[in-house]
């Protein structure tokens, strides 16, 4: 079984800051490559001044705080829930932290998470 990265919580905020978001858990895909990993987070409303990636051992965890825009008029109907993001990812030992790129775009974080250099496949030349 070939394993990137495993969920380890998501925690709401506490009944001490009623006035702070809950945080919930972005949707994510994680796509394999022959050179490493991308993963995918959706969290719409955050652009970059409202993305923390944070690396600890090999704990990555992501949070996407959104930012108010203001509307003029009362909302009638909403859909769009005002909930900050947040997700803890165990990585795989075989990826190279500290080659690990982000970006973001129109509220998608892109994370590169590249395979370390000993554990990629190498073509063995045959002598004639």
């Amino acid at each position: 079984m070939n394993t990137l990265t495993t969920p380890r919580e998501n925690r709401a905020v506490t009944e001490s800051a009623p006035q702070e978001r809950a945080f919930v858990s972005p949707s994510v895909d994680i796509f394999e490559t022959k050179e490493g990993y991308l993963l995918q987070a959706e969290m719409p409303g955050v652009n970059k001044q409202g993305l923390e990636l944070t690396l600890e051992g090999n704990s990555l965890t992501l949070i996407g705080r959104r930012s108010d825009q203001p509307v003029q008029g009362n909302p009638v109907y909403r859909e769009s829930r005002p909930v900050h993001y947040r997700r803890v990812f165990e990585l795989d030992p075989v990826i190279d932290v500290s080659k690990i790129k982000a970006k973001v775009e129109q509220g998608v974080l892109m994370l590169e998470l590249p395979k370390a250099e000993k554990v990629k496949p190498k073509k063995i030349t045959v002598a004639g």
